[in-house]
């Protein structure tokens, strides 16, 4: 079985649903984040990441949307509306996002174009990353794939 990611919220190639929307910047979404679901992960597996990015921000460097680390390996899920911090499997942490916060931050782009949100799961040879929640999408991305044995993904698009 490969390694798939996948959610009873949000369909691959789809347009993000206003669930899962910003609340802010221009945008009036439901700011929740998507139930997201795995299975299939690498043999060795100690540990998860999951994060969300979007490439087309216009900030030279894309948008992290939400990252949270340390997720057992035995969990197979984020249930919807767990970027709140509810929910969270034991140990799991959500760190800093783009929007200077951790916790899940939805789809904000600027009027114009369409953008593509990548939700992604990181399986971890480690079963800890040495990261809090003041940690950068970029730090949290810097260590998990210093660690990784795989990955898979789920795109959404959205734009106004």
């Amino acid at each position: 079985m490969s390694f798939r990611l996948f959610s009873n919220d949000l369909k691959d190639g789809e347009q993000m649903p206003q669930a899962q929307v910003f609340n802010g910047m221009g945008h009036s979404g439901g700011n929740r984040s998507p139930h997201l679901a795995w299975e299939g992960a690498p043999e060795g597996t100690k540990s998860f990441v999951v994060t969300l990015y979007d490439p087309d921000a216009p900030t030279g460097s894309g948008w992290w949307h939400w990252a949270v680390a340390n997720i057992p390996a035995n969990a197979k899920e984020l249930t919807a509306g767990s970027g709140s911090g509810k929910g969270l499997p034991a140990g799991a942490i959500q760190t800093r996002t783009d929007f200077g916060v951790p916790g899940y931050g939805g789809a904000a782009p600027p009027p114009g174009r369409l953008h593509h949100y990548i939700f992604t799961v990181h399986a971890l040879k480690v079963e800890h990353l040495d990261v809090d929640e003041k940690a950068s999408g970029a730090m949290v991305g810097f260590m998990t794939n210093m660690n990784s044995l795989g990955k898979a993904t789920l795109t959404v698009t959205y734009g106004k």
